[in-house]
This record gives structure tokens, sequence and C-alpha cells, in this order.
């Protein structure tokens, strides 16, 4: 445990000086045993991490976090600097854009990168594969596990206490292990499975289509490897990545609606045709130095704006965890993984994910050449039609990572709620639609109250909706006529102390049936499962609905539609 306030390691939960609460995240730096050549895990604070554990020599600071370096991407590194098979007898380890051979610092630029011809690099890749070898890599990672392995021992029986204490509550078939192939996952599948002793455990693989061929190959291999789990596979069979990239834009850095629409919704579909209204526990490889985000998280997580599948609990066994802790456990206890990272990649998610750096790109044209061929040429004809003037400068230079909203996008106009005031009712307004009403589209107002069509005037075809509680009519839904409209209709609000906010979610659903792009992010959010895409139609369960409202309330779901933060422009 650690007090931040006192700045000192203590065994209790609460501090004794200070009376502050202690977290598990004593801060550890990687140092240096230039006899041993492997890198050491200490604790900063540490009385002996001016030591090796091995040979009792003096070390020396190296780093904050490390990952080790494959012969594949060593070779690589070797051919970039021209130098093939020089470090084959080295010990090889890295850090963003730093390479350590055997202690000392090389920085790599990107302009290294675009040194050598791509089909250059992969002759001399292939030329020299015979004579790369794991040799004197797999004897420096014993060392470097035998060095470590009062650290693997801590970090383990942590992570054991922490699985056994948060799975009391829930009975093992409600207990989930988030499964993407990646090395996090990988570890706390590993972990989970062992603390519980129990290989039976339900696994959901997310597959988003865009995964590289390493993942599905590791993915296969791991239900081979693990034939007891319960192993599933969610995937979004109904949309294609390149469709949806040609409708609303490719994804970029705050515009991700990837996420939800390959990867969160069809999870959430997996849990709901799994568990229904059930609250289940889910284990997630997310480790709080991954990002600023994943920072301010807790290690269990139900919070309702946090969590993206709101009928489950998240748990993060390697909350704490950093890149080398996280080696040092595959390693140490020789856990199969993703052979990705053995050609370089540092994380392994969606390949064309727009937070991927310079490096992913570059590997992905050496070992993925026609997929990465593909989307570079999609990119450039997206530039084109959005009106960019340098369109290879757009792209090479990664400026649409950085791309905002919908300017340029046809339909980015789905998402304006356009409408007018009526002149002869009061709190009515005439709302815009893009196509005819039909029954969805009632359905929608169902988180509103009871829907009532046979209260409404039949002469206008009016549908009444009715408030559970007061079982007073709050909404009037009618078809209407209106210049400029091809599709209207005319909604007023009734018997309501607020008319501007019940108007205002009024608008979330309009705009919900003008923009809905099948992205999930609605399902995702109902923990009543209520809530369903079923071809291109939005619905909503009568039955289902609770009427808690999360679904049109901005602050679990901003403009009351995903579409609205990746499609809004200012006018």
């Amino acid at each position: 445990m650690w007090c931040k306030k006192c700045n000192r390691e203590t065994d209790e939960k609460i501090c004794s000086i200070c009376g502050s609460d202690t977290e598990d995240d004593i801060p550890y730096e990687v140092y240096w045993c230039e006899h041993c050549k492997v890198p050491l895990i200490k604790a900063v604070n540490g009385a002996d991490k001016e030591y090796c554990p091995l040979c009792g020599g003096k070390t020396r600071y190296m780093a904050t976090d490390l990952r080790p370096v494959f012969p594949e991407e060593r070779l690589l590194l070797e051919i970039l600097l021209a130098k093939p098979l020089a470090y084959m007898e080295k010990s090889v380890w890295a850090s963003n854009n730093r390479y350590y051979i055997d202690g000392e610092t090389i920085t790599i630029t990107t302009s290294l990168y675009k040194k050598y011809p791509i089909d250059y690099i992969i002759r001399h890749l292939e030329a020299y594969k015979p004579q790369n070898n794991y040799d004197y890599f797999t004897k420096n990672i014993e060392v470097f596990v035998k060095a470590n392995q009062e650290r693997l021992s801590y970090l383990i029986y942590e992570a054991y206490s922490f699985i056994q204490d948060s799975a009391k509550a829930y009975p093992r078939e409600n207990i989930v292990i988030s499964f993407s192939g990646g090395k996090d996952s990988t570890v706390t599948a590993d972990l989970v499975v062992k603390a519980l002793s129990d290989p039976s455990l339900v696994h959901i693989f997310g597959n988003t289509t865009l995964e590289f061929p390493t993942t599905i190959e590791y993915a296969t291999r791991f239900r081979l490897n693990n034939p007891k789990a319960i192993f599933k596979t969610a995937k979004n069979k109904e949309q294609d990545f390149y469709s949806v990239c040609e409708d609303i834009g490719p994804p970029a850095r705050m515009l991700r609606w990837c996420c939800f629409m390959f990867k969160t919704g069809p999870i959430s579909r997996v849990i709901n045709s799994f568990y229904r209204d059930k609250n289940i526990l889910t284990y997630y490889g997310i480790r709080k130095c991954e990002s600023v985000t994943r920072s301010k998280y807790n290690r269990i997580e139900d919070n309702a704006e946090t969590i993206k599948i709101q009928q489950q609990k998240v748990a993060s066994p390697i909350f704490f965890w950093k890149d080398i802790d996280i080696w040092l456990y595959l390693l140490g206890e020789k856990v199969d993984f993703n052979d990705a990272y053995r050609l370089g990649y540092d994380r392994v998610g969606c390949w064309c994910c727009p937070n991927n750096n310079a490096r992913a790109e570059f590997l992905s044209k050496i070992y993925m050449p026609e997929q990465y061929e593909k989307w570079h040429n999609f990119l450039i004809d997206f530039a084109k039609k959005i009106g960019k003037p340098d369109p290879e400068e757009y792209i090479n230079s990664g400026k649409w990572k950085a791309r905002q909203g919908g300017n340029g996008v046809k339909a980015a106009s789905d998402v304006k709620i356009k409408f007018t005031n009526c002149t002869t009712e009061e709190n009515a307004k005439v709302y815009q639609l893009k196509k005819p009403i039909d029954d969805c589209f009632i359905g929608l107002f169902t988180p509103f109250g009871r829907i009532a069509p046979e209260l409404g005037r039949k002469l206008i075809n009016e549908t009444i909706v009715v408030d559970l509680k007061t079982n007073v009519p709050i909404l009037s839904i009618q078809p209407f006529n209106q210049d400029g409209y091809e599709y209207a209709v005319k909604i007023k609000t009734m018997n309501v102390a607020k008319h501007d906010d019940l108007q205002r979610m009024v608008g979330y659903q309009i705009k919900k049936y003008n923009a809905c792009r099948k992205c999930l992010k609605c399902e995702s959010l109902c923990k009543f499962g209520a809530i369903s895409i079923i071809g291109d139609k939005y619905y909503i369960n009568d039955k289902k609905c609770r009427r808690c409202k999360m679904c049109v309330t901005a602050k679990y779901l901003d403009g009351g539609c995903l579409m609205d933060r990746y499609l809004k422009t200012k006018d």
C-alpha cells in the first residue's frame, strides 16, 4: 500500500501518520544491472534499489517503464540502422522511441522509418530471417525473471487477493472476463482463472473486424489451449467498417465511433443474451498508466457515467501494473501471447486505430501491406471529398486523426434538429423528420410514459403519452404538414412544470430517429435490455423499459445521440 500524502510505503489501509486512505499504487522505476544485463523493477523509495538481487552489484536508473524487444523486432531495428544481426547477443529493451542496447540508449526518430523503401526492408527481413534466433534472448529473459522474482511474486499475490475479494459477492456463472487478444487482457484472464481456480469462466472476445491477423490466430489458439473456458465471440455482422466510414467519415482520436459500433455494442448484446437483467462482474485489463482518462478510473468501477455497459461492475486486477510488469508475468509464467508484440507493436487493438503511433503504421506497411494500402487510399479519397487542398499531406501528416465533427460530411445534417414553434398551440413544436412516421418512431417516446393511441384524436392520427405515476397526458404526437419539410411531426407538451426540459428530451428522440447509424450505444446504455436495433429499426420494449430516462439524459448520452458528437458542425 502507498500513502500519496506522506509519500511512503505502508501495510495499512489507512495511513497511521496522516490518516489518509492508501492505495496499492507504490511507485516503481526500472534500474539496470550492468553485470547481469537485465532491467530491475525497484520501488522508488526502496532501500535496496541501488543493488542487484542476483550479483549484488550496483545498479543505475534506466527508465520509468520498459518492454522487451523480441528477435523479430530487433532484426528490423538492425536493418534500419544498417547493422544486420549486430545486437543478436545483446539485451535489447525499449520505451517509446528509445531502444536500450545492453543498457545504452539509441533514440529512433520517425524519419528513420522513411529512410528505406518498404520492399527493401521486407527483402532484408526475409534474407536474414534464417540466421535470426532466440538463443540469447531466451537466456537473457530467464535472468530477467530470476532477478525480478520478488516483484513477480508480489504482483501475483496482490492480484489474487484482489480477484478473490472482488468475486465474493458473485456466483461464478455471473463472472465474465473481457478478452481482447492483447497482452493486458491475456494477463487478466490468466490471473482470474488461476485465482478462482475455475477454468470454465466465461470469456467474451470482441472481434471488431479490424483485428490484426495475429490476434485472430491467437484467439483461435487460446480457445484450443483452454478447452474448458466458455469462449464467446462478439461481432457486429450487420455493419461494414468501410461503408460506415463512407457515410460518417473515418474515426479520429476524439471521434472513435468504431468502439461502440464494433466492440462495446456487440459485447453488450452477448452479455444481454447470456444474463438479461442480471448484474455481472467483468474483469478488464485496464491499467491507469495507459492514458489520462484511465488514470481517473477506480480499480472497481460501477459508476453509470464511466462504465460502457450498464449491467456490469468492472474490476481491474492489473490496474496499477506497468508494461514491464505485464511482460514479467507473461514471460515468467510462460503464458502464450499475441505474436504481434514480437514484431514490435506495443499495443494490439484495431490495426488502423487513429490512436496508433508512427511505428505501428510503419509496421503495418511491412506486415499488412494490402490492408494498409486499402485504408490509405480510402483516407486520401475522403480528404478529397471533404475539400482538403492537399489530401496527401493531410493524411500522411496524421492531421486526419485530429478531425472533429462532421465538417464536409453529408450526414452531418442528420443531427441538426430543425423545428418551428407552432403558431396555434402553446408548448408545441413542429419537427422536421428525415423519413415518414412509423410505429418505431412512436415507440421512441416509451421512456416518457405509457403510449396511449386510444386517447388521441383519430381524425388527426394523434397519439398521447401518459405519465405512469399520475396517469395524466404529458405528450401529444401528431403527423403534420409543414412548408419546407418533406416529413414532419408536431409534438406538444402538457401538464408538466418544465416544458422546455421535456421538449429538449423529445428533441433527443427526434435526433435518434433522423441520425441513428446503429452504433449500439443506446443498447449498451440500457441496463434493462429494453433498447434494441433490429435491421434499420430502433425499438424500445415497453415491458422492459423502466422509464429511468438514462437514454434521454445528457449526463449519460451527450446530445441525446452518439452521432451528435461525431457529426455536429458549427453554424
